[in-house]
Formats: C-alpha cells, structure tokens, sequence
C-alpha cells in the first residue's frame, strides 16, 4: 500500500478527520473516521482503505460496508465473497471476518458505532 499517496489523498477529502493506520509500523489498512462513534453513541461512520485486514469479530457493531474503488474479498466464516465498487455487504456482531483488497476504499456504517474494545482479534 502506498501509505503516503492514501494519508494525502484522505487528508484532502475529509480534511481535520481522524486517520488511523493499523498496525501503525506496516499498515495494511487505514482508517478515516468521518463520523466517529465518540461523537454519535449510535452510529459511526469511516472509510477503510483495506490491503488486508485480519479475522476479527464485533460483540455489538453491524458493520455495513459499500465499495468506493477497487475489489474486495470478505472472508466471513469458512465462505469468500468478492465485491466490485458499488456492492453492498453487512456483516453482523458475532461474524468472524477478514478482508483483502488492493487499496480497495470501502464506506463503513457500524451500527452501534465502533469502539476498540468491540474489535476482537481471532488467531
């Protein structure tokens, strides 16, 4: 992933959002929050720019994702889905998900909003 080209680009959409990169020393996925869930208890809104992102699942969050650019396949569970800009997806807390894509930009709609301690790594 190009870190620099996507921090600059997000910076120049969403200007003075959060941005986040995970894992902070090799990202493979970068998160903007344009609605974060300490300003809206019920729902937060981010963009994620996904190389790679690991299993993990949500106790409460029903993420809903929509592709902005590029490809992305949803390993959830044993099953993959590949997704094209403009497809839909839900994923429900409980789900054990991961994805790949190749700065795929993706809309993310977690309902309630996203906190780190809902984020649980699976190894």
């Amino acid at each position: 992933m190009n870190v620099r080209k996507v921090v600059s680009e997000l910076k120049k959409k969403y200007p003075n959002k959060t941005i986040v990169l995970n894992p902070p020393e090799n990202p493979t996925e970068i998160i903007c929050e344009i609605e974060p869930a300490k300003n809206n208890e019920e729902d937060g809104i981010a963009i994620a720019i996904i190389d790679d992102s690991k299993p993990h699942y949500h106790k409460k969050a029903t993420e809903f994702y929509e592709i902005l650019r590029g490809d992305l396949i949803i390993t959830l569970g044993k099953r993959k889905y590949k997704l094209k800009k403009g497809d839909k997806f839900i994923i429900k807390p409980g789900e054990i998900h991961s994805a790949k894509g190749n700065e795929t930009w993706v809309s993310c709609l977690s309902k309630p909003g996203w906190r780190p301690e809902d984020h649980i790594l699976v190894k």
